[in-house]
């Protein structure tokens, strides 16, 4: 591929659960495959847009051990044994180690299949200065996203002293900004040998995945060792050498259906309605008719969608706290 360099690998971090964007998104179809936002699914966006710093051949993708199939058939141009199937959930770290180890020598890459990027060019220039550090010594480099309101919903990093903060509370999160924090967005840039380096000082049972070759056997037993741990407690909170390049490319994690007040026109009244949708006397709703038509007479500020399989109705200062629906 033109423009490609053979010493850089693509790892993409694929193994959503489905319940953000429920009843649209579920377990066997989760939110990296949803074609609302763009046209393409999230999953085929998030390689989209390495092409020409990456070859197909050099991206490999970490998912469930459910959603490898259709994974290959979303990214029939990726060779079949580079996506491979988690056995179980055990966070990002386990999967992050697990991508490490099957890409191999020369500088890894890791990104979110579940994320939205406007400037597809000005991530690649942003990804291009990471490599570049990462290539100058044993550092973990992240791309930090220039905010664009005090997000609760967001982790943090200081591109001075390199730290990383937890998703804070309001208060916090505007001090954040005043600051001149960044939006954590859990991308991370290192040598494969740095990587290696990070677990055998901070997480030395993630050392066995680079053992495993993503055999299922081998790594079903590795898995069920592992402790449930993100890799921004296992590592990057541990791991003295970070370093920060700042990113202003129209970055959106798409976290909820909050979004599509983004992606979508609204009515005269603030709604947004995608399919059958009757609204009237009404204002500020999401209203998305996949199956039976929806008709609103006098609510605001709900998020209503219906499918084939399941109808929901939220009110839209809830919405980020769609998991409590499937703890029951």
């Amino acid at each position: 591929m033109a423009g490609s360099s053979t010493d850089f690998k693509a790892v993409i971090l694929a193994g959503g659960s489905g319940e953000r964007f429920w009843p649209l998104s579920t377990p066997e179809r989760p939110k990296q495959f949803l074609r609302v936002f763009g046209g393409e699914s999230l999953l085929r966006q998030s390689v989209t847009r390495l092409l020409g710093l990456v070859r197909f051949e050099d991206v490999f993708v970490v998912t469930s051990k459910a959603l490898v199939s259709a994974t290959r058939k979303e990214l029939p141009e990726i060779p079949p044994g580079n996506i491979v199937g988690e056995p179980m959930r055990r966070d990002t770290a386990a999967a992050v180690a697990l991508g490490v180890a099957m890409a191999g020598k020369g500088v890894i890459g890791v990104f979110s299949s579940d994320q939205m990027v406007r400037d597809a060019k000005g991530f690649r220039e942003t990804v291009k200065k990471a490599v570049a550090k990462a290539k100058s010594g044993p550092k973990i480099v992240t791309i930090g996203i220039k905010p664009t309101f005090a997000s609760t919903g967001f982790g943090y990093v200081d591109p001075v002293t390199k730290r990383f903060a937890e998703k804070p509370d309001r208060k916090k999160a505007s001090e954040y900004l005043k600051k001149g924090y960044l939006w954590n967005a859990g991308m991370f840039i290192a040598t494969q040998s740095t990587f290696r380096r990070a677990f055998v000082a901070h997480a030395t049972e993630l050392t066995a995945l680079s053992e495993s070759n993503g055999a299922p056997e081998r790594l079903k037993a590795v898995y069920e060792a592992l402790p449930k741990i993100s890799f921004d407690y296992a590592i990057m909170e541990k791991y003295g050498d970070v370093d920060v390049v700042p990113g202003d490319f129209g970055w959106d994690d798409v976290g909820s259906f909050a979004a599509f007040d983004t992606y979508f026109p609204h009515d005269r009244a603030g709604n947004v309605r995608e399919g059958p949708c009757t609204v009237v006397e009404s204002k500020g709703n999401i209203c998305v008719a996949r199956s039976a038509r929806i008709s609103l007479l006098g609510v605001d500020n709900l998020v209503v969608v219906t499918t084939p399989d399941a109808v929901l109705v939220a009110s839209k200062d809830r919405i980020s706290e769609m998991k409590k629906l499937f703890a029951k």
